[in-house]
């Protein structure tokens, strides 16, 4: 479980605080819904899960490790996080390439950074793009992408920021069900930062409101 310890934060440069002696716990195999209004601090909390921006009190413990003891390197092979705009993540020059470079990062043997890379790629449907440019996919093979190559790392939880942004009904359905996917034939515990009350209400097992 990802448990948020009393936390308080307050951004320097505009002495805003957005959080003070806040606690939650996210669980593994549920999908929670974080939703508010603009400013509540919805990003703020994801950023301060993956070890973006760090607490200046309290706490944030990931199946018993304190993240503030993690680099951001160790924190990412727990806690996968995909951007609300997946082109703000892809850099490679191939799809597979985006799967493959953080195993690479890794140091694994190449016989299993392929069966890796190609198991994920299959995953989600992606095969079919391996030696594609990722800039030529659409927004939701993008998104499709940036998860794939998220999950390959090994993270136990997904932190999506606004994941239905720029998807049609069907395609937020098919991201719906792959996240159900995920959570029940994976284990992941899935975190939703959104504004849509439809999507969260179909799919969340458990909704958050982060009050100002």
């Amino acid at each position: 479980m990802i448990e948020v310890n009393n936390v308080a934060f307050t951004y320097p440069h505009t002495k805003k605080q957005i959080f003070s002696n806040y606690s939650i716990v996210f669980e593994r195999n549920e999908i929670t819904a974080v939703t508010g209004n603009n400013g509540a601090g919805k990003t703020t909390l994801s950023k301060l899960l993956v070890g973006i921006l760090r607490p200046d009190a309290g706490s944030i413990v990931i199946d018993g490790a304190d993240i503030g003891r993690m680099d951001l390197c160790a924190i990412g092979k727990k806690v996968g996080y995909v951007f609300q705009n997946p082109d703000r993540q892809l850099f490679n020059d191939t799809v597979y390439n985006e799967v493959a470079f953080g195993l690479y990062i890794m140091k694994l043997p190449n016989d299993e950074i392929e069966q890796k890379a190609s198991h994920y790629l299959s995953l989600f449907g992606l095969t079919q793009y391996r030696d594609a440019f990722p800039g030529k996919l659409s927004h939701g093979e993008k998104q499709r992408l940036a998860l794939a190559a998220v999950l390959a790392l090994g993270a136990d939880y997904l932190v999506l920021d606004e994941p239905t942004t720029g998807l049609d009904i069907r395609r937020q359905r098919e991201l719906g069900n792959l996240l159900e996917n995920l959570r029940s034939g994976h284990g992941c515990g899935i975190i939703l930062i959104t504004h849509s009350n439809e999507f969260s209400s179909c799919y969340a097992s458990k909704r958050v409101v982060i009050a100002q």
